[in-house]
This record gives C-alpha cells, structure tokens and sequence, in this order.
C-alpha cells in the first residue's frame, strides 16, 4: 500500500482525498490511497511523513513554508518562493515541490488585468507574487511584510488605496468562520473598481460574496485546486499523465 495525504490545520475541509483517488482509481492504481493528516505543529511535518510511511503530500496552510525549511531537498520554484505545498519520497528523500503558482495562472489564463493587489503574506502569496509583473501586496501586519522587500507592500494602517484590476485573497479568512481579508471599507472602496477578484479558498467566504455584489467576475479557489492538483499528481505517480484528463476527473470529484 503507497500511502499519500494531505497536511494541514484545519483539514478536514479538504476535497484532495476525492480527487486523488478518484485519478487513482481511474489508472489502476488500487494500493495508492489518499487520506487527510490534521497536523497541528508544523515543525513536525517531515517527522510525522516518515514516520507514516508516507510516499506523498500535499501541503496546505499553514505548514508550507515549515515544508520548505525542513524538506530534505527543495526543487524549482519553491526555492524562490521558499513555500513547498507538495512532497514527494524520491530515494529515501523527502522532495518539496511548488505547484500553487502555476496552477493559479492556468486558473485565471483567460483574465485580461494590468495591476494586481495581493492580500495576505503566507506561502500561497509568495508564490503568486512571483508571476505578475509589480503586484502589490496588503496584508494585517507589518512582519510577514519582510518578505515581499521587492514590491510594494502595506499593512491595513498605511495602505494606499488605488484601482486594481485584479484582488487576490490569499488569506484563510473566511475558511472556518466569518471573516473579511481586509477592513470591509477598503474592500468596498477597492471593489468598486476592480475587474477581478480570485479567493483560494474553495467554498463561499464573505469575500467573494461582496465580490459579487460588486459585479466583479469572481473565481474561487476549484480551478487553482484543480490544476496544481494535477501537477502533484503527475509527481506522485511518477508516469506521463493525461492532463486534461486529469483534470477534468478532479473537477468532478470537487463538484461533488
């Protein structure tokens, strides 16, 4: 049995064992299993994979950028981004990967946007940063802000509030609760004249129901988890993979 999971806290939201054994089951692959691990202390996220015999995970907040501290290796943009959301067991090694990025942009490949506003400093906001050209980024505090030096950066306090086409919420507000990203009176501010706004979580949140009451064209996060799915996917069972295929079977195991 090849034993695959998902870390995370919380997690038990996840639709990642639907999805990855549904393609399991479609390939044959009946001693591949995926399952969910609520990790509370990130720290002991390599531990706890050895230690369950694990052959591969899937990493989500807030243990990525622990993913990337502590893997044995770190491959591709994941270097950059110093955020792994993806391990896999490669002789006897415990291998982080990056797939948010450039699922995200497959996600939103059709939006036509020039400015781009960022909300949140976490592991899924170092990634995206990487792909646009001057995003700005907004998030509560200053201390996580350390690390997005290269771009303009604010907290709620300073923030200066301009026209983006494209808002991001890369927060996990709104996951377990009722939560806004950002102050409601900046968002509204901002609302009014954006075109887009994504959120990566992949249920209905405050924001993206006041993105709606704007008319903003509105994407949660299914396509992101769907794409960079795909690519995981690819790495944990080491062949040449369908894509399309794929994901179109993991779009019908999150639309369940």
């Amino acid at each position: 049995m090849k034993l695959f999971t998902i870390f995370g806290n919380p997690v038990s939201h996840s639709k990642s064992p639907r999805m990855y054994n549904k393609c399991f089951k479609f390939y044959g692959l009946n001693n591949y299993c995926y399952t969910k691990t609520l990790l509370e202390d990130g720290e002991k996220i390599i531990d706890v994979f050895k230690k369950l015999k694990i052959s591969g995970a899937s990493v989500t907040v807030p243990h990525k950028e622990w993913a990337y501290r502590l893997a044995d290796e770190v491959r591709g943009i994941a270097n950059d981004i110093k955020a792994v959301n993806c391990l896999v067991l490669e002789n006897d090694k415990v291998v982080g990967y990056n797939t948010d990025a450039e699922g995200f942009m497959e996600s939103i490949k059709y939006f036509n946007y020039k400015s781009v506003l960022i909300i949140g400093a976490g592991g899924t906001a170092k990634a995206l940063s990487k792909m646009f050209k001057n995003p700005i980024i907004l998030n509560r505090s200053a201390g996580r802000l350390k690390d997005f030096k290269e771009y303009k950066n604010f907290t709620w306090g300073n923030f200066e509030i301009k026209k983006y086409d494209l808002i991001i919420n890369t927060t996990s507000a709104g996951l377990n609760d009722d939560n806004l990203p950002a102050p409601k009176t900046v968002l509204e501010k901002l609302f009014k004249n954006a075109k887009y706004a994504v959120d990566v979580i992949y249920h209905e949140t405050p924001f993206q129901k006041m993105a709606k009451e704007y008319g903003l064209k509105l994407k949660d996060g299914s396509d992101m988890l769907v794409f960079q799915g795909v690519l995981q996917f690819e790495k944990f069972v080491d062949f040449k993979i369908n894509r399309d295929e794929v994901a179109k079977l993991m779009k019908e195991a999150v639309e369940l």
